[in-house]
C-alpha cells in the first residue's frame, strides 16, 4: 500500500464560479488502483461530483442563491461580509473521496468532478490530492 499526495492551484475570476477539474487530478494521479481524497483548503469553496451540463451548472447557482439569500443580516457579516458565502460551503463538501483504476478516477459516464468557487475572485486556491493505492 502506497500513500502519495499532490495539490492544484486555481484562480478563479469570478464570485461564484464552477471549475471542472476532472483532467487536472487524473494528470495528478500517481497510483494505478486505489482511492484518491480531493480536498479543497478553503471555507468558501467545495468540491462535488456531477454532471457537467451547463443548465445544470446554472440551476445549481440558482438554486444556492434562492437557499442563502442576501436578504437577510448574517451575524459573521460583521467580520468579513462573506457569511453567504460560508453557508452555502456548508451545504456542499469540501472534500470527495474517490476509486481510482487503471491510473484513472473511475468515474460514472456523466460525472466529473468540480472546484466551486463561492467567495471569488481568488488567486491560488489549493486543492489537495491524497492518493492511496497501489
Amino acid at each position: 500500500m502506497t500513500v502519495k499526495t499532490s495539490s492544484l492551484k486555481l484562480n478563479t475570476s469570478k464570485n461564484f464560479e464552477i471549475i471542472d477539474i476532472t483532467s487536472q487530478i487524473n494528470d495528478l494521479i500517481d497510483i494505478d488502483e486505489g482511492i484518491v481524497s480531493i480536498f479543497s483548503k478553503h471555507s468558501t469553496s467545495a468540491i462535488v461530483v456531477n454532471e457537467n451540463e451547463s443548465g445544470l451548472l446554472r440551476d445549481l447557482e440558482f438554486t444556492l442563491d434562492n437557499l442563502i439569500t442576501d436578504k437577510f443580516s448574517y451575524s459573521h457579516d460583521r467580520i468579513d461580509n462573506n457569511a453567504r458565502s460560508h453557508l452555502k460551503s456548508f451545504l456542499l463538501s469540501s472534500s470527495e473521496a474517490l476509486p481510482v483504476k487503471n491510473g484513472k478516477l473511475d468515474l460514472g459516464t456523466w460525472q466529473s468532478v468540480f472546484f466551486i468557487e463561492l467567495d471569488g475572485p481568488r488567486h491560488a486556491r489549493t486543492v489537495t490530492l491524497t492518493m492511496v493505492g497501489e
